[in-house]
């Protein structure tokens, strides 16, 4: 009985975020934000490459949450699996550069990872979305989604940080996501 509870919330987040529920997105952000945070920091070892890799897959999360199969698992595990992902395709783009053309491990025969480059760019594309919605808020909400969202602290951190309740950060955490998904809700359909 304690599993069922987890596989309907599960279903339960993901209808929602498939119907373009914003507070969905901030629910999720709550539950997972720091395990996103934290595998992408072990992986990266870079704080702010592991930001990036946590807007990533938020926003990978809410535009596209048919991606999720509940028969092949938790969204919990589905959510670290893409972390781990999304983290060790930005080490190895990260580190291509150091091993450079004409080292001999290349192979020219190779088919070109078009797919790959494809996501990669809608990836970045989607950040920097992102980035504008978020510099577009007002500076209440902006100041919590950054230490939240992008600076990896529990609202509760922020409200301390901030000098304001932990109510009031939540609030203003989930006021921000709801009007940054709405954002990017629009623009996507437009």
């Amino acid at each position: 009985m304690a599993t069922s509870a987890p596989i309907r919330w599960d279903r339960q987040i993901q209808r929602r975020l498939a119907r373009g529920e914003e507070s969905a997105l901030g629910e999720l952000y709550d539950q997972f934000a720091p395990l996103v945070l934290g595998l992408a920091n072990r992986v990266l070892d870079d704080s702010e490459a592991a930001e990036q890799v946590v807007r990533d897959v938020f926003a990978h999360v809410w535009e596209h949450p048919a991606d999720f199969d509940p028969a092949q698992g938790s969204m919990r595990s589905w959510i670290g699996t893409f972390t781990h992902r999304r983290a060790v395709e930005r080490l190895r783009r990260d580190q291509a550069p150091a091993a450079g053309p004409g080292n001999g491990k290349e192979d020219p025969a190779a088919p070109p990872e078009s797919s790959s480059m494809e996501e990669q760019v809608l990836a970045e594309a989607t950040a920097a979305r992102v980035q504008h919605v978020v510099t577009s808020l007002p500076q209440a909400l902006r100041e919590t989604l950054v230490l939240t969202y992008f600076g990896g602290r529990t609202y509760q951190q922020a409200a301390r940080e901030l000098g304001i309740s932990a109510a009031t950060a939540k609030h203003r955490m989930r006021l921000g996501l709801q009007l940054l998904a709405t954002a990017l809700s629009t623009e996507h359909t437009s």
